[in-house]
């Protein structure tokens, strides 16, 4: 193969043996995979996929692949990639792939556009940087796409935002929205994750210290749960008032940001917004607090802001840059302001990336089947597939529950019976 670009070939071996690992905790996604081995039903369809390229990305594209997909794969972000399982996908399963941990913006946009000259009829977007280069840079190929998927958060804001305002030009599916992905990505993936990637890159104990979450949608109650499990007295910052009350009556500290600067040992961002931590903030913040985000793009900290107050900046450790202010406080900066989990460790564990992912491929199955009836909007999962999936997991973990009786049904379907 020469259509691919990668960091090192030979680290391939080794990528191959990882993406075996994490298979072994993807049970549903292998169960879709020899379906669509059988069936083929996917045979022919031109795929471009934006996404992480991680071991369960590598068990994804599989899958496609088994399916008859013709798929290319590039990073959603310039710090999650996995070198060696890059490498793995293009020597040992043919797949195309465009992505190299570090690499630069431009490189970054480079290979995105390298995905598109693939002229896919389904996108698979992680932050929604293809589609969004695909409407404005690459708007001769709109007409010949069915549908495409979208896995973050932060994604589906932006796509909507499309949508609303008549520039969205294919119908994309929510894969976010699903209950079997962000009821347990979002929450358990992201909030264990998070946890881990400060862990390694800090090697600190969150046991006694103080820990500020900047948001508390389903990412920011995971990661307020772990960082409670772990001994830290956690803070939520919040904007919404109704999550405020809930992080309140969950047991969490609420108060500004503001006040929160002051006393803070952690600070960790997961609200998909800009500049949440700013200026303001930076300059009330004690001696060695650490600043991490785990939203999917590099703007939750206003980091042009920290680097004008800095008087000097250096590298102290992998992902850990020191930013002293006048006075001599010191912040510290992770993964230069990347989502942490899969800057500076590997992203979400297998299991239940397993869900996430087969509601991808299940997903693709039907934009292939029903795509063309779609209206350009962005629609949830159908819930037969979430329901299926949740199904499957399940009885994956030999865990049986209980059915209807036909007498249960009728009354849930009835209006007469009272007390």
């Amino acid at each position: 193969m020469s259509n691919y670009d990668v960091k090192d070939m030979s680290q391939a071996e080794g990528g191959r043996l990882r993406i075996e690992w994490a298979e072994r905790e993807m049970p549903v996604l292998r169960q879709i995979r020899e379906r669509f081995a059988k069936e083929r039903p996917l045979a022919g369809v031109r795929m471009s996929a934006c996404l992480h390229v991680t071991t369960e990305t590598g068990n994804l594209m599989r899958t496609l692949q088994a399916g008859g997909a013709d798929v290319v794969l590039v990073a959603s972000n310039p710090l999650s990639t996995q070198d060696d399982v890059a490498a793995s996908l293009v020597s040992h399963f043919e797949i195309p792939v465009y992505a190299i941990k570090g690499e630069s913006n431009t490189v970054y946009y480079k290979h995105i556009e390298a995905a598109l000259d693939h002229k896919p009829q389904i996108t698979m977007d992680d932050g929604a940087d293809l589609v969004s280069t695909l409407h404005q840079r690459k708007t001769g190929l709109l007409a010949s796409i069915i549908g495409g998927t979208e896995e973050t958060t932060t994604g589906v804001i932006r796509l909507r935002s499309m949508a609303e305002n008549k520039v969205l030009a294919y119908p994309i599916i929510a894969v976010n929205d699903a209950l079997t992905k962000h009821l347990f990505d979002n929450r358990y993936g992201t909030g264990q994750s998070t946890i881990d990637g400060i862990l390694r890159c800090t090697n600190i104990l969150l046991a006694g210290l103080t820990v500020v979450v900047c948001g508390y949608g389903w990412c920011g109650k995971g990661v307020a749960t772990r960082a409670r499990g772990a001994g830290a007295r956690v803070i939520i910052c919040e904007v919404d008032p109704l999550k405020a009350l809930e992080a309140l009556m969950d047991g969490f500290q609420v108060m500004a940001l503001a006040e929160a600067a002051r006393v803070g040992d952690v600070f960790i961002t997961v609200t998909g917004n800009k500049n949440v931590i700013r200026a303001e903030h930076f300059r009330r913040m004690k001696d060695g607090a650490i600043i991490a985000n785990a939203g999917h793009f590099n703007v939750e900290i206003d980091l042009p802001a920290l680097k004008n107050l800095a008087r000097s900046r250096r590298q102290l450790r992998p992902f850990v840059e020191e930013f002293r202010l006048s006075g001599g406080r010191r912040l510290f900066v992770l993964a230069e302001g990347r989502l942490i989990n899969l800057s500076a460790a590997e992203g979400h564990p297998a299991m239940v990336m397993d869900m996430s992912f087969a509601n991808q491929a299940l997903s693709v199955l039907y934009l292939k089947q029903h795509g063309p009836g779609l209206e350009k909007q962005v629609y949830p999962v159908p819930e037969a597939i979430d329901r299926e999936i949740a199904r499957l997991k399940l009885e994956s973990m030999g865990i049986r529950i209980d059915r209807l009786t036909a007498e249960q049904k009728k009354y849930l379907k009835g209006w007469r019976e009272g007390t």
